[in-house]
């Protein structure tokens, strides 16, 4: 009787060995060719893609099948300067994915008829350095305080050693 093949080793065919993932394609790219003057940098956030002039959120580019609505440009303002904005955006809305009626961000719907209109002197504003539009993040905020850290840090301390002994213990007792 015939040995199994115990540590025989399976390949992905060779032009699956090497693949590169694509990456998706950047929504309303658009956007980032107007803004290029700033060189703006972006970031992947919530599957969308974040746009910065330097530490200032300006936009976010979505382009999602779900909540199709609120495709489009989320404009990064505060509730203050929404009525002005409206002006200059008739389009401009609340984004109905945050489930919240009215939040300090506000959307270009991409299924506007003036949307790559909007978009593009939502740029232009940003180029201009129109106070309305963009906002710093808040700095993440770190778990619990210094003094929760050092003395969370202390009890992790305490109870390697404290483990560390048992395990002595136990060996010395089993000689």
């Amino acid at each position: 009787m015939p040995k199994s093949p115990r540590n025989l080793i399976f390949l992905p065919p060779e032009d699956t060995l090497f693949s590169v993932k694509k990456r998706k394609a950047v929504p309303h790219e658009f956007v980032l060719d107007a803004l290029a003057p700033l060189s703006p940098t972006t970031r992947h956030m919530f599957g969308c893609l974040a746009v910065y002039v330097g530490d200032k959120i300006v936009l976010v580019l979505r382009d999602k099948p779900s909540y199709a609505e609120d495709n489009g440009v989320w404009l990064a303002t505060t509730i203050e300067h929404h009525e002005s904005l409206r002006r200059d955006f008739p389009s401009m809305r609340s984004i109905r994915l945050l489930g919240k009626k009215v939040t300090g961000w506000q959307v270009l719907p991409a299924d506007a008829r003036d949307f790559e209109e909007a978009a593009l002197r939502a740029c232009e504003f940003i180029l201009a350095g129109d106070p309305r539009i963009g906002k710093i993040p808040e700095a993440r905020r770190a778990r619990g305080s210094r003094a929760n850290k050092s003395a969370n840090s202390a009890k992790r301390t305490r109870t390697r050693k404290q483990k560390k002994a048992k395990a002595r213990a136990r060996f010395r007792g089993s000689r």
